[in-house]
């Protein structure tokens, strides 16, 4: 693939990963942000203890963390432990991928479950948020005498940033929680979007869930586009996710001058870009920086399709256009599961064309009310005759790893 020689590239700061990874994890432990003391001396040998890892669609290297983790607190016996994957709305992890996901050693030794948000019998109500709604969390985690939450701060196309809290609202979640973190007014607030945690609604929700049952320890880190770890956060929730937020900001932010005709962006590669339902945080980033009425290309290889679980493919078909999805969705009657990612998604659709370069059926990706690109060379070319020789093009390699915006705007 070719781009034009003018085109901007737009990608994070670049940020070296550390040389020795364990000795800075196992740093941050035991020289905790906030008020908390070093994660060894918090856990009484006796503790029952629940520690919440991110799903697959997430690149928080779990398979680290975690070993290094369990070695810190190695005067709790294996059987006292149980790893919660927190999977929100998205499908269980197989055995071969927990093991893919934690270390075949891990599995072999510890309880590891997937979150089950539809299933009343592993759920614990632990109170009423002012949003409106019953807040339900895993019954393993609320149940356990010490809570560990890990994860990865990235920016996040509506919570501002991922990581901290996020890990357990809408991690291990219950599906009604779940529906009013993600309803309809929630995402479509102009405060929900990338970089902002000021007023932001799914932020201020997801804070309030966690002091409900608040986890003692977050360990979070942040990662460069090799997936090396350049930076830890660890230590009480609020405090070390603030730290890891502004660190984030701080290299992610990139302003432009202008809008562009043509945005060029990814999913940032495996495992963010496994289907076309997290895809859409990569468009959305383009989003940011392209001009109404412009051209969105966004190459993801989608290796699990749509997908399948969930009820995303099945929203998208409930409207032929992506204005009569949002009207429906904004409609004050609807409620289903996975709207929120299909109103990202039709918010980009309506300022913008997008076209996706995927290893999908063209007419999986038509069903999404989107245009395939099978050779993104050739539809540059096309492109060009539309918006002129003078065509301003983006190129977004890292997508949601980065935040573009137009200065002024």
């Amino acid at each position: 693939m070719e781009v034009p020689d003018s085109a901007t590239m737009i990608e994070p700061q670049h940020m070296d990963g550390f040389d020795d990874e364990k000795a800075a994890v196992v740093e941050a432990m035991r020289q905790p942000i906030g008020d908390v003391r070093p994660l060894r001396e918090m856990v009484k040998p006796s503790d029952r203890v629940a520690i919440v890892i991110s799903d697959i669609t997430r690149p928080t290297p779990n398979h680290k963390l975690v070993p290094w983790l369990l070695e810190e607190l190695a005067h709790v016996p294996d059987e006292q432990f149980v790893i919660i994957n927190g999977t929100g709305t998205h499908r269980d992890q197989t055995p071969e991928e927990l093991e893919q996901m934690l270390g075949a050693d891990v599995v072999r030794r510890v309880r590891v479950i997937n979150h089950h948000c539809q299933e009343k019998e592993e759920l614990v109500r632990v109170g009423r948020s002012s949003f409106g709604c019953d807040v339900y969390l895993n019954k393993d985690y609320v149940e356990a005498d010490f809570r560990i939450v890990t994860g990865f701060i990235e920016p996040h196309f509506f919570a501002g940033f991922s990581g901290g809290p996020k890990g357990i609202m809408p991690g291990i979640a219950g599906i009604e929680t779940i529906l009013t973190f993600h309803n309809a007014r929630m995402i479509g607030d102009p405060l929900a979007t990338w970089g902002n945690m000021s007023g932001n609604p799914l932020q201020q929700m997801a804070s309030e869930v966690n002091r409900m049952c608040k986890p003692e320890f977050m360990l979070n880190v942040t990662l460069n586009k090799d997936k090396a770890i350049t930076a830890v956060f660890a230590g009480e929730l609020f405090e070390a996710h603030a730290a890891g937020c502004a660190f984030v900001k701080e290299h992610a932010m990139v302003a432009v001058d202008a809008r562009y005709d043509v945005v060029l962006t990814s999913n940032s590669g495996y495992p963010l870009d496994q289907n076309l339902y997290q895809a859409v945080k990569g468009m959305s980033a383009a989003h940011k920086i392209v001009k109404q009425g412009g051209t969105i290309i966004c190459a993801a290889e989608c290796s699990d399709g749509l997908p399948t679980h969930g009820n995303y493919a099945e929203i998208l078909q409930l409207r032929k256009t992506p204005q009569e999805i949002l009207e429906l969705i904004n409609s004050g009657s609807f409620q289903m599961f996975d709207q929120w990612q299909v109103q990202k998604q039709a918010v980009v659709q309506v300022w913008a064309d997008v076209c996706v370069h995927s290893s999908l059926p063209d007419e999986d990706v038509r069903k999404a009310m989107f245009t395939p690109a099978p050779d993104i060379d050739a539809l540059i070319v096309q492109l060009k005759e539309r918006y002129g020789e003078e065509m301003r093009v983006a190129v977004l390699p890292l997508g949601p790893l980065t935040i573009p915006y137009v200065l002024g705007e």
